[in-house]
């Protein structure tokens, strides 16, 4: 007999502790554990019973079962998260870690699954994620755009992160674009440029809104961007590299910007490779300010590069917020826009505009 309960007190056992155990070794009723662990102990348990039986658990090393206390609450303390391609973006990190920490601070779960960017498997996901009884379900873009909303998201408590529903049917959290090109062109502005230009991205909703807040701030100054300034060749360096070379085309004679806005960090280190071939010195010559901060490039271009951030682990946070507090509430709110500022980070790569 003695035996016997040296496995119980010991948490040795060859079965998972119960709360009969807990029970048991605290000297209570099975209910009382209960309490504890359901979270009715206030006004039923006296403080020092509350701390007899959390002694008993951790000496036997007994945790709750999470099926057993979320098919009691109808809740299961898990998040689901459906992402295009996390495995191919270096902004992935940032959002989850945004997302996981907060829900973690809430006593919640994130269940990442990536599709691939296949619809099939988007609504395959959000349909297993919902057989699971999670608690509500973030979908999460890794570039910013209109997306189509998977089948069955209306079915829980869903928000969208660094995207926008096309029948603007759920609540989403997107970075404040416009605002951040705002914060870039005050920056070229503070230094004293007056001529400057935009080198980089499309026509998708980042390139289109960072450009439309750049031209906002230059117009309270009463500076405009000639249209053969804004140069749009794509995102990556090489797009960089070859539309700043055609801006910076003038330079021997002194004609060129004095200041490049670009569409994001690979485009910004294209644009420090065209001009390092041309001579020009960054910042001396030629400043230049990207978009993004992206991990393990931006800070290490030479000069350190300025650049405007994307807030993907705001977004993060603040997606699973939206969603707590739709599940604490118990129902969805009107679906509406959220944006997250975008701060800028400020290195090397902007200085005063050079004098001519």
């Amino acid at each position: 007999m003695a035996a016997s309960e040296e496995k119980h007190t010991s948490g040795s056992g060859p079965g998972r502790p119960t709360s009969r155990d807990v029970a048991r070794l605290a000297g209570v009723s099975h209910t009382a554990v209960s309490f504890v662990f359901n979270g009715r102990a206030e006004g039923n348990l006296s403080l020092a019973t509350q701390e007899r039986i959390r002694q008993a658990a951790a000496q036997l090393g007994y945790r709750p079962d999470p099926v057993a206390r979320g098919l009691r609450s109808r809740r299961t303390a898990v998040i689901g998260l459906v992402t295009d391609e996390i495995a191919s973006t270096p902004f992935a990190g940032r959002l989850l870690r945004g997302a996981m920490e907060t829900a973690w601070d809430s006593e919640h779960l994130v269940l990442t699954i990536d599709s691939g960017g296949d619809p099939a498997k988007e609504d395959a996901a959000v349909a297993e994620l919902l057989d699971r009884r999670v608690d509500g379900i973030i979908y999460a873009a890794m570039s910013l755009r209109r997306v189509r909303v998977p089948e069955g998201l209306h079915r829980t408590h869903s928000v969208l992160a660094n995207c926008l529903p096309e029948d603007g049917s759920l609540s989403a959290v997107i970075p404040a674009e416009r605002a951040g090109g705002r914060a870039a062109a005050r920056l070229l502005l503070a230094q004293g440029h007056r001529r400057v230009a935009v080198v980089g991205g499309e026509a998708d909703i980042a390139s289109v809104e960072r450009l439309q807040g750049f031209r906002d701030a230059l117009r309270t100054e009463g500076v405009t961007v000639p249209r053969e300034w804004v140069v749009r060749t794509g995102g990556e360096i090489s797009s960089g590299y070859e539309g700043a070379l055609r801006l910076l085309d003038g330079a021997a004679a002194g004609r060129y910007p004095t200041g490049l806005f670009c569409y994001n960090d690979r485009v910004a280190a294209g644009a420090l490779h065209a001009a390092a071939r041309l001579g020009l010195s960054v910042p001396g010559d030629l400043s230049v300010i990207g978009y993004d901060d992206q991990e393990h490039m931006a800070a290490f271009l030479s000069p350190p590069l300025t650049t405007v951030a994307l807030p993907h682990r705001a977004m993060g946070e603040a997606a699973v917020r939206l969603v707590l507090g739709a599940i604490g509430a118990g129902r969805v709110p009107s679906p509406a826009v959220r944006r997250i500022a975008c701060p800028v980070i400020d290195r090397e790569s902007v200085g005063p505009a050079p004098r001519r």
